[in-house]
């Protein structure tokens, strides 16, 4: 079931990330063939990931709107709407312009909880000519869910997203 994990799935994916990750991308760069609509795309990456990927309670994007960043489209329980640049996770992405990887997010100073079953969380940013439009944020259940495998390749799948879209 998505969003549930245990263990041994964990300890399984662990060892076939990579792989992993490049069929992702590969679905990803797929479904966005002669697509533009950044809209549309992100929808689709987040069905993706949060399918693709054991361990999620939420997968999805957040865009940026002058001094926020407004929630788009997302797999999960509702979320948090606006996060102000420079808050929380989503937010110190946004402003260092680099992916963050927290293990524990009770151990983050500013963590803005929108599902209290978050324990591990990863932002990545989505760069476009230069300047930060947006950001994909993956939340887990699971302490130390994410790692730097997880990091390159969700990077890759960003990367194919704002390669695929136009500016939102």
């Amino acid at each position: 079931m998505p969003g549930k994990t245990d263990d041994k799935i964990i300890g399984k994916m662990n060892n076939t990330k990579t792989a992993l990750y490049r069929d992702l991308l590969l679905q990803a760069q797929g479904i966005m063939t002669g697509i533009s609509d950044p809209i549309a795309n992100a929808a689709n990456i987040a069905a993706i990931l949060w399918h693709g990927l054991p361990g999620l309670n939420w997968a999805g994007f957040y865009f940026a709107k002058n001094n926020d960043l407004v929630l788009g489209p997302f797999q999960g329980k509702p979320a948090c709407v606006r996060i102000p640049k420079g808050k929380g996770v989503c937010g110190t992405a946004a402003t260092s312009a680099k992916t963050v990887i927290v293990t524990d997010v009770h151990a983050f100073s500013g963590h803005i909880a929108c599902d209290v079953a978050s324990q591990a969380e990863i932002v990545i940013p989505l760069i476009k000519d230069g300047a930060v439009i947006g950001v994909l944020d993956l939340d887990s259940p699971t302490l130390a869910r994410f790692d730097t495998a997880d990091a390159t390749g969700l990077e890759a799948i960003a990367q194919a997203w704002v390669a695929a879209s136009d500016k939102v």
